[in-house]
């Protein structure tokens, strides 16, 4: 079976977060940063060349292929913040109605900029993810 092309890298976050250009979008990675390590208790670790991960979970499909991925991660793309948070959005109905401007995907939460989100409700997405993915957590 084939590894997944994204694997955690040496590079540190202060080194991926000096690689944001755009000053809001790295002061908001920083800010999101901190919510998930406190929410893991772990470390940021850079995955592949664009996300920032946090705590593991193995992951295992149909198929036998399994792998680790990070519990909660982020990734500062061109049109957002996308935030990773697993296992999804579908018994969060509640947060996502406090949170502020967002899109979701299927465990992927869009945002523009942290300017227009309730930090406070971000903090409690982020927490309940961790503690959803904590059976399957790797330490």
């Amino acid at each position: 079976m084939s590894e997944a092309k994204t694997q955690p890298t040496k590079t540190t976050l202060k080194e991926f977060l000096a690689g944001v250009a755009d000053p809001v979008r790295r002061a908001d990675c920083a800010t999101v940063a901190t919510l998930m390590q406190q929410a893991t208790g772990e470390k940021a670790v850079i995955w592949g060349s664009s996300i920032v991960g946090f705590g593991r979970y193995r992951y295992r499909y149909a198929s036998g292929q399994e792998g680790d991925w990070p519990i909660v991660g982020f990734a500062p793309r061109k049109n957002d913040l996308t935030l990773y948070i697993m296992p999804g959005f579908d018994t969060r109905e509640d947060l996502l109605a406090a949170l502020g401007k967002h899109k979701t995907g299927k465990s992927c939460l869009y945002i523009k900029s942290l300017a227009g989100i309730d930090l406070a409700v971000l903090a409690q997405l982020i927490e309940r993810s961790v503690e959803a993915m904590e059976p399957q957590r790797v330490r």
